[in-house]
């Protein structure tokens, strides 16, 4: 290890298992002091339990590192408040975040009910926004103050929420969100001296067993464990250094040994008439267009 972020202390949300821990332990083990975050929920965000954020400070302590757990709901102004000032009462600062606790109840639209909608887009765009709002006004005292932090933001979107995801509507609409509130984040705190990114990471987890559920079964080639949480991990905690000082805005996708930077929304073919169109004339315009388009990334699990 490099000790890259030697000095750092690093919040990570939804960290008792699966990416979240890994990224914990992966910024341990480059120095960072963490502040290990879970509510301790199933798959589909009931019931909690205290063990697995303990877990994982009991792991980094062993591994000679510093951490200090945090139990807290971050989709609530208390629990993300609270998440804050335990960083800054434990280590008496805070240098990274990254956001990254959530959970799935996947059906298809025509049987998703609200509660359902409502539950997720809590915990992903939600448990986003808050923490990431009490973060920032930190870091903004910091920077009035005199004191111009070099803050890093890790956010946690997903491919449902770049190309959509079929029987995952609410999902990938919070992901989408997360993608969105990632680039207003960035285009407003970079003057404090924040940075703020997001992945789209693709791993086994609890939340993705089934997803991944064939290439699990397939052996290791060289024994490189291509859907392991920890191949995510290292991006997080570069973005999450200081060493990505000239980076913020921007999704990057990660697989196995693959790191895309994902292009967004950017306006492509027009059309102009001058004045108000048709109806007729609209649709005529819009098929010239479609043809000299690129046709868009297929949704995941929709048909070929």
């Amino acid at each position: 290890m490099t000790g890259l972020c030697s000095g750092r202390v690093a919040v990570v949300t939804g960290a008792g298992r699966g990416l979240g821990r890994a990224h914990a332990l992966a910024l341990a083990a480059e120095g960072a002091r963490v502040v290990v975050n879970d509510l301790g929920v199933a798959a589909d965000g009931s019931g909690g339990d205290t063990g697995p954020a303990h877990a994982v400070v009991a792991r980094i302590r062993a591994a000679g590192g510093a951490a200090v757990p945090h139990t807290g709901d971050v989709a609530t102004t208390s629990g993300a408040a609270s998440l804050v000032e335990t960083a800054l009462d434990a280590f008496g600062r805070l240098d990274t975040l990254v956001n990254n606790a959530g959970f799935l109840r996947d059906r298809m639209l025509v049987n998703l009910d609200e509660n359902d909608w409502d539950a997720v887009v809590r915990v992903h765009l939600r448990g986003h926004f808050l923490p990431l709002r009490h973060a920032a006004a930190h870091w903004r005292s910091e920077a009035k103050a005199g004191r111009p932090p070099r803050a890093r933001v890790v956010n946690t979107g997903s491919g449902a929420g770049l190309v959509g995801s079929v029987g995952q509507g609410n999902y990938a609409a919070a992901k989408a969100g997360v993608v969105g509130l990632t680039l207003v984040a960035a285009a407003e705190l970079g003057r404090y001296g924040v940075r703020v990114n997001a992945v789209a990471p693709a791993a086994r987890t609890r939340m993705t067993e089934r997803t991944f559920a064939e290439a699990m079964a397939l052996p290791a080639p060289g024994g490189f464990d291509a859907m392991a949480p920890e191949n995510v991990s290292p991006l997080v905690v570069w973005l999450g250094s200081a060493d990505s000082d000239s980076v913020t805005g921007r999704v990057f996708g990660v697989e196995a040994g693959r790191i895309t930077l994902w292009e967004g929304w950017r306006p492509g073919p027009a059309a102009d008439n001058g004045d108000r169109w048709t109806v007729a004339g609209a649709g005529e315009a819009v098929r010239g267009l479609l043809g000299s388009a690129a046709p868009p990334w297929p949704v995941h699990g929709g048909a070929p």
